[in-house]
This record gives structure tokens, C-alpha cells and sequence, in this order.
């Protein structure tokens, strides 16, 4: 798929990648109850992509105003550079993490699907949603996915980081020798 040169302009910048859990990560639902506690299912090449941004060098980020335990240990698990869970406004948390950082919003990258994430959507250097998002996110976004949350959403926008920044074909190259 070839990207409009100024879409493909804005993921050359990118050096933070940031995401909502809920929605974007997950199909946005939630087991409860039961001894196992609250579970999510994540898909497994979402995390495999966002480990292959921090092999490139990219920060990565969740941001989620809902705090779960099964967040958690999945963040832990892929070693993400900054897990957020807090009922504060989204953009006053990346803020902080942006002020933590020193990137600015240009060079941040986030995805988000719901009201919650609408003020960083707009304030990214580029906004993804999934193709689920609702209707403000989706007209908010630079990039609407064709797979939607916890579907492999996450991955797609991935791979479009990494070729836009000429890092694609030399990390394949490394892995299919």
C-alpha cells in the first residue's frame, strides 16, 4: 500500500509510539470473575511489532485510563518502555511522558479508538485507529486501519513505521538469513 508522501513524511518522525489497551491492543473486551480474575486477549503479533520498534530504536508506550492487572503483566512481558494507567486526562499523561522523554508531539505516534483518546489523537504527529474506532477518533486519525482492535491493528501500523523509515527490508534481511 503506498501512502500519501505527507502521511509517509509524518512516520519518518515518529520515535514514540504510544497506545490505548482497551480497544486498540484488545478487541476491547473483558473476562471477569472467576479465580483467574480480570483477563484481555492481545494479539500476538502486536507485541511482536511493538518488540521490533524497540529494536529500531523506538520508544514504546501504553497509555490507559483503566488500570488491570492483565495490562500489566502483558506490558511486563514485552519489556514496554512505559506503561500509564491512570484516570487523568490522556493528554496531560503524555505530556509527562513526552516532558520524561524530550520528544515532542511531532514525533509522537499514537493509537487510540474511543472519547478518551480524541485531545491526543489530535495533538499527535500521526494518530492511527483501528478500523473499529468510533466515528470522531476515525475523522480524527491520519490513518484508519483495515484490521481493527486487538486484531492486529497495532502491527499494521508497525510495519508502516518501520518502511516508511527505511528499516523494513534490512530487519527482514536480518531475520531471514
Amino acid at each position: 500500500m503506498e501512502l500519501p508522501v505527507v502521511l509517509t513524511e509524518r512516520l519518518r518522525r515518529v520515535r514514540l509510539f504510544l497506545c490505548d489497551v482497551d480497544g486498540v491492543l484488545t478487541e476491547a473486551r473483558v473476562t471477569m470473575g472467576g479465580a483467574q480474575g480480570e483477563q484481555k486477549v492481545f494479539h500476538i503479533r502486536d507485541g511482536l511489532g511493538l518488540r521490533l520498534l524497540q529494536n529500531e530504536g523506538i520508544r514504546v508506550g501504553w497509555v490507559s485510563a483503566r488500570p488491570s492487572q492483565a495490562t500489566s503483566d502483558r506490558a511486563q512481558d514485552l519489556k514496554v518502555d512505559f506503561v500509564r494507567q491512570s484516570s487523568a486526562p490522556k493528554v496531560s499523561v503524555v505530556e509527562e511522558l513526552l516532558r520524561e522523554t524530550g520528544h515532542g508531539w511531532e514525533e509522537t505516534l499514537f493509537m487510540g479508538d474511543d472519547v478518551l483518546d480524541l485531545g491526543v489523537l489530535r495533538r499527535a504527529g500521526f494518530a492511527a485507529v483501528p478500523s473499529d474506532a468510533i466515528d470522531e477518533a476515525r475523522r480524527m486519525a491520519h490513518y484508519v486501519c483495515r484490521l481493527g482492535g486487538g486484531c492486529g491493528a497495532v502491527r499494521e501500523v508497525v510495519d508502516m513505521v518501520l518502511k516508511a523509515q527505511g528499516r523494513w527490508d534490512a530487519m527482514i534481511g536480518r531475520y531471514a538469513s
